[in-house]
C-alpha cells in the first residue's frame, strides 16, 4: 500500500511541472551562491598551496652510489 501513496503524490505534482516555461528556467540566486562559494574555496586553496610551495627548500643531495661511480669514471679518465 505505501507505493500507492507515492504514486498519488507524484501524479499530483505532474501538473505543476508543466506550469512553468521551460525556456526561462535559470539557476537563480542559490546557484550563484553555490558557484561563488566554490570559486572562493578554490581561490583559498590555490593561495594556500602557493604559500606552502614557497616555503619548500628543496636541495637534492647527491646519491652516494652515483657519486662513487662518477669518481671511478673520472679517475680512470685522468689516468689515461
Amino acid at each position: 500500500m505505501p507505493d500507492m501513496y507515492a504514486t498519488q503524490a507524484l501524479t499530483a505534482l505532474v501538473p505543476l511541472a508543466d506550469s512553468f516555461d521551460k525556456e526561462k528556467v535559470t539557476p537563480g540566486v542559490l546557484g550563484f551562491i553555490v558557484f561563488a562559494a566554490l570559486a572562493v574555496g578554490v581561490w583559498m586553496l590555490m593561495k594556500s598551496m602557493n604559500r606552502h610551495m614557497g616555503r619548500v627548500d628543496f636541495e637534492e643531495t647527491p646519491d652516494p652510489s652515483v657519486q662513487g661511480d662518477t669518481a671511478v669514471a673520472t679517475g680512470s679518465a685522468k689516468q689515461k
